[in-house]
């Protein structure tokens, strides 16, 4: 009967051995990259239903967020900022796009989700990419720093009328040797500078262009007390190049 014991004992404890030296089975059943795309995933589920344990549960505690609004976080202040959306508000993210580079117990992933958002009836689609460092510990992977980037798009393009979108023609200077010459096209600016290729414009709103696929920046036409145009500004994130019409 000892002899029965003893064995079984030390069965028992070979056994309890195996279990603890085996890698964690979510790391082997699947690979790396299903693994953080179902733990983004989870993550991003989270987001509408203010689910903070979720998030705790998967973020390092020394994790490190810049926000689309540059705002920097520490794990508490991302804990803190999840809430449920308010009544009203329904939405989700879904993973559109993943890719992963993996190094060791090191892995960044950069995925690009989609928004669906119903504002009180109106539909908002939105984009954002995502950049997330990922390492693994003994309990799992766990996220280790994340930048979240708005996707930009072009505005809709306003339409204006011959006179009014033709008065934007003429040309412009940013210095004595930079010039341009503005002239209109259908419901487009056509711009010229000696040495480069045509660039075209199109209206977002009266005095406000857009350059297509270029969505950061703007070419904003001044007035003067007259209502005259006197030369634009090419607007990006709040900076400003001025140029003065010249004829």
């Amino acid at each position: 009967m000892m002899k029965q014991t003893l064995a079984a004992g030390c069965a028992f404890l070979l056994c309890v051995g195996c279990i603890a030296a085996a890698p964690l089975p979510h790391d082997t059943a699947i690979s790396t990259e299903a693994a953080l795309r179902a733990r983004t995933q989870q993550l991003l589920d989270a987001i509408a239903l203010g689910d903070v344990g979720t998030w705790d549960r998967l973020l390092d505690p020394a994790v490190i967020q810049v926000d689309e609004n540059d705002v920097v976080r520490r794990k508490p202040a991302i804990l803190a900022e999840l809430k449920p959306l308010p009544a009203g508000l329904e939405g989700h993210l879904k993973i559109d796009d993943f890719q992963m580079a993996e190094l060791g117990d090191l892995a960044v992933v950069t995925h690009e989700d989609a928004e669906y958002l119903n504002y009180h009836g109106q539909i908002i689609l939105s984009r954002f990419r995502m950049t997330d460092t990922w390492h693994r510990t003994p309990d799992g992977w766990r996220m280790l720093g994340s930048q979240v980037l708005a996707v930009l798009k072009d505005p809709p393009t306003m339409s204006l009328d011959a006179q009014t979108l033709c008065g934007y023609g003429g040309r412009y200077a940013m210095t004595d040797d930079i010039n341009v010459t503005i002239r209109c096209d259908k419901n487009s600016l056509i711009v010229e500078r000696a040495g480069h290729p045509p660039r075209q414009f199109r209206p977002e709103l009266k005095d406000v262009f857009f350059e297509p696929g270029q969505p950061r920046t703007r070419r904003i036409f001044l007035r003067g007390s007259s209502q005259q145009i006197t030369g634009f500004v090419d607007r990006r994130e709040a900076r400003d190049i001025a140029w003065t019409r010249i004829g």
